[in-house]
């Protein structure tokens, strides 16, 4: 297994919008696989790579026992929409109603570069949009309403986590292809 440890927020990787994979590698191979063994072990939903601190448009998932991943995801949402929980592996503990598109369909590319489609609605839904918001810099709790977004980031400062020093950016164990942040 290659779990590794996953960037908490605050960390600046997480706010940086990730690269386009342009090559279809070992180590992108390798990085699917750390990808998928750190979100089993978390567990989680879902894991990004830029939660991995490598600025990749990478993620994988784990939704109703299918595991996946999807490279260079490009999304197309439904009109419909639901709310309900979110969590984030990068904000431990923290949970809240976020809305989202009910339904997606994501194309993009498996780690060998075959062409995939995943349409998927509900929590499948929700996962993909997160985990691209991921590769976008973006972070759940941008999605929330002002008072709710103010309550998370009241918990942030009083998270165990929150109030420690400054994260520390370490250099990927993964080819970024020039693209570390």
């Amino acid at each position: 297994m290659a779990i590794q440890p996953i960037r908490i927020f605050g960390d600046p990787v997480l706010r940086s919008t990730a690269r386009p994979v342009t090559t279809f590698d070992k180590e992108l191979r390798r990085l699917v696989k750390d990808l998928t063994d750190t979100m089993l072990d978390a567990p989680g939903a879902g894991l990004a790579a830029p939660q991995l601190g490598v600025s990749l448009r990478v993620f994988t998932y784990n939704v109703d026992g299918v595991v996946g991943h999807l490279v260079n995801p490009d999304l197309a949402l439904t009109d419909e929409e639901q709310e309900g929980p979110e969590g984030c592996l990068s904000l431990p503990g923290l949970q809240y109603d976020t809305r989202r598109a009910y339904g997606v369909v994501a194309k993009g590319f498996d780690m060998h570069g075959e062409p995939v489609e995943i349409e998927g609605t509900q929590l499948l839904a929700r996962c993909i949009q997160h985990e691209t918001d991921h590769l976008d810099g973006i972070i759940f709790i941008d999605r929330l309403d002002r008072e709710a977004r103010k309550a998370a980031l009241k918990a942030i400062r009083e998270a165990e986590w929150g109030d420690g020093p400054a994260p520390t950016v370490r250099v990927s164990p993964h080819s970024t292809f020039g693209s570390a942040r």
